[in-house]
């Protein structure tokens, strides 16, 4: 018996690193990734001095995303080197705070994203679409506005909502009196817990709203082009943008699930391992920043030659 649990702890132990282990790659594949992004769009905005829709909403993405992953790798030195100091009051609740903002950010500017690519690229002919199309431009400003004041709703119940849950295992008593405290404290947390779940969903209802108009849109050329025999770069083109969209979806839903297993642990008595969770939830800023690489020429063409000239470093050396 004691052979067998020791054979199990040593599993767990052993499944519990390789998942650090991974989750550490990713978080430093993002942020390179990420910081690369914004290096691009820096460099170009600093030659050319013009920055258009596009770049706008990929910049403001890699900057959250970037300082996302470089916060969660500070607070997870301290918890590891400094497990008491992260604890005081109120380095807890500013975490919360700042990776709940930056997180809601990330989320809303990745449907504002998707939703841009569908207005520019999809081809209807409704009026709202086309009104919508001529002023995209002018929108997207005030989309990036409104993503920054809902994901500042969002920091502030995180702060909130730390400090309340501190706030409750630290002075939990017997007493009849703070036994009511605390289940109005729980009443709250759930509240709270259902607002981000709320404005999670919504954002990921309006990703696959937006990324289903957009297939419908492509798909529906692509067999007009068949059909008319038109097979040319155009064509390839499309299908090659269908790709990388069901790709992202794919991808976006399994960041969203991750997210759901955080809230189910948080709320519920159930144990998931955090840390298979936080490997599925840390997949979209990684693989998701890797596709908008692929799919922007500049981009792209950026990536090949950085790499072209580390490759040669390295063999010089």
């Amino acid at each position: 018996m004691a052979a067998c649990y020791s054979q199990e702890k040593f599993n767990a132990t052993s499944y519990d690193a390789m998942a650090f282990v991974i989750i550490t790659l990713q978080t430093f594949a993002g942020m390179w990734i990420n910081g690369f992004i914004v290096s691009v769009l820096c460099v170009a905005w600093v030659k050319k001095k013009i920055f258009n829709s596009n770049e706008k909403i990929l910049l403001f993405l890699g900057c959250c995303r970037f300082v996302y992953l470089c916060i969660m790798c500070v607070y997870s030195f301290m918890s590891i080197i400094f497990p008491h100091c992260i604890y005081v009051h109120p380095i807890p609740q500013i975490f919360s705070y700042i990776l709940s903002f930056l997180d809601s950010s990330n989320v809303w500017v990745s449907a504002c994203l998707c939703g841009f690519y569908c207005i520019k690229i999809a081809n209807f002919q409704h009026t709202f679409f086309i009104y919508l199309k001529v002023k995209i431009d002018r929108i997207v400003p005030w989309l990036l506005f409104a993503s920054v004041l809902l994901a500042q709703v969002t920091g502030i119940i995180g702060y909130d909502l730390t400090d309340r849950t501190l706030f409750q295992n630290i002075n939990s008593t017997d007493t009849i009196l703070f036994r009511t405290l605390s289940v109005r404290i729980d009443e709250h947390i759930f509240l709270m817990f259902l607002i981000i779940a709320f404005k999670s969903t919504t954002a990921f209802m309006v990703v696959v709203f937006f990324t289903l108009l957009l297939l419908f849109s492509l798909w529906r050329h692509k067999r007009r082009m068949q059909a008319n025999s038109m097979r040319n770069l155009n064509m390839d083109a499309h299908i090659k943008a269908i790709k990388s969209i069901l790709l992202f979806i794919c991808i976006y839903s399994i960041s969203f699930t991750g997210f759901i297993l955080i809230l189910i642990s948080s709320t519920t008595k159930k144990t998931i391992p955090m840390f298979y969770i936080l490997i599925f939830h840390f997949a979209l800023p990684v693989l998701h920043s890797l596709i908008l690489i692929f799919s922007n020429p500049k981009l792209k063409k950026a990536l090949l030659r950085t790499l072209a000239f580390l490759k040669w470093k390295f063999l010089k050396g």
